[in-house]
């Protein structure tokens, strides 16, 4: 089953914990402060990859999460650094969060985007020395990591994309001129998700082509299998317009598809287009004409005796505009992608520190609550002494 839309929980790595620790060794009985940072936790990180083709592998699993990062020890030493996840994804996917604000577009293969940022690791005693506090008995806790649901949106990348009517004959084309395999049988939506296959042609050349579900009017509004099919041509550069030669008046079967169109938007009724009137062995005097400019061509063809595929093929490579110019890569090796909402930086409002005696919070709160969870996820016990300001509570 193609899987064109998933949603999935996302979680960087908390930090990890600064150390709260003295030097000592012998004939040093009051070495000062040596605790060591914790660690920055790990990453999510959504990349795109061109040999996958649906979302599939997100139906199963939907939570990922970053390591957390280690903590830090006396002597100086530093905790690890949390490892990143990196999620795999088909070129063409778009990441949404909550609201549908469109987080990211991995277009290009090798895109990638962040998506849940570790958390900062907590600053060890020794960064908290000065000429006056020569021995501060507090270390900073690890920062949790960024949370969030997001869903993601696959949209083909494709170089022609076959629209038509119901039971046109698009996946017996597909079938003739490439190497995909849909399901063919002689009734309406055989099709029920898209299909790409590769048309090549003598010299080397290679094309990719869709095969989406059959369109009805009244698609762009939902009707039938609904607009979420449209959304795959909207990457096509070139439209392969199919009309059932022995289905009523070809004119009118490509002026319904051709609303439909331009209902949807996107722009995809301004795409230049290929008219195929197929099944031309049942009816041998249908014939379509057209001065609009976007129809490059028409080709009669029949996907079940063969008659005019070879005509349709070599029309595709002549007429295909060709691809868009492959992101240049940035001085780091990474593609560049298109952010449209970035996520906030910064570690928050407020923080936590370990002390001797318990904890500190430093800075602006929020509610009891929610303190208290963060509290409880940094480690903090029942009856804990945390210092809030002036006032100690306990937990």
């Amino acid at each position: 089953m193609f899987n064109d839309r998933a949603r999935i929980r996302v979680q960087g790595g908390r930090g990890g914990h600064g150390a709260l620790s003295f030097r000592r060794e012998k004939y040093v009985p009051r070495g000062g402060p040596d605790g060591g940072d914790g660690g920055r936790g790990g990453d999510v990180i959504l990349v795109a990859d061109p040999d996958l083709r649906d979302l599939g592998r997100y139906q199963s699993r939907r939570v990922y999460k970053g390591t957390a990062g280690g903590h830090g020890r006396g002597a100086g030493k530093h905790g690890a650094e949390g490892q990143d996840v990196e999620l795999r994804v088909p070129a063409g996917t778009q990441v949404l969060d909550e609201e549908e604000w469109r987080i990211a577009d991995l277009a290009t293969p090798g895109a990638r985007v962040v998506v849940a940022r570790g958390g900062a690791g907590g600053r060890g005693n020794r960064r908290f020395a000065t000429a006056t506090r020569q021995a501060p008995r507090f270390a900073e806790v690890g920062m949790p990591g960024e949370e969030a649901e997001l869903e993601l949106r696959l949209k083909l990348l494709a170089d022609a994309a076959l629209v038509g009517m119901p039971n046109a004959g698009k996946s017996s084309l597909l079938r003739r001129i490439s190497n995909a395999k849909p399901k063919v049988a002689d009734y309406p939506f055989t099709t029920l998700s898209p299909v790409l296959g590769t048309v090549d042609a003598a010299d080397g050349r290679q094309l990719t082509v869709a095969d989406v579900p059959g369109l009805i009017e009244g698609a762009s509004e939902g009707i039938g299998l609904g607009h979420e099919f449209l959304a795959h041509l909207e990457r096509a550069r070139l439209l392969v317009h199919m009309i059932e030669a022995s289905e009523g008046d070809p004119a009118e079967r490509f002026a319904t598809i051709d609303r439909e169109l331009g209902a949807y938007g996107a722009g995809l009724d301004r795409l230049p287009q290929i008219v195929v009137v197929n099944k031309v062995d049942i009816a041998r005097d249908a014939a379509f004409s057209t001065d609009d400019p976007r129809v490059l061509r028409v080709v009669r063809t029949s996907a079940a005796t063969g008659e005019g595929i070879d005509d349709l093929k070599r029309a595709l490579f002549e007429l295909c505009p060709a691809a868009p110019q492959p992101e240049v890569p940035a001085e780091d090796g990474l593609v560049d992608f298109l952010v449209y909402r970035p996520r906030p930086e910064g570690r928050g409002a407020y923080r936590i520190f370990r002390t001797d005696r318990g904890y500190r919070v430093v800075g602006t709160p929020p509610e009891r609550d929610a303190l208290e969870e963060a509290l409880r996820a940094v480690g903090a016990k029942t009856g804990a002494e945390v210092e809030i300001g002036d006032e100690t509570v306990t937990l």
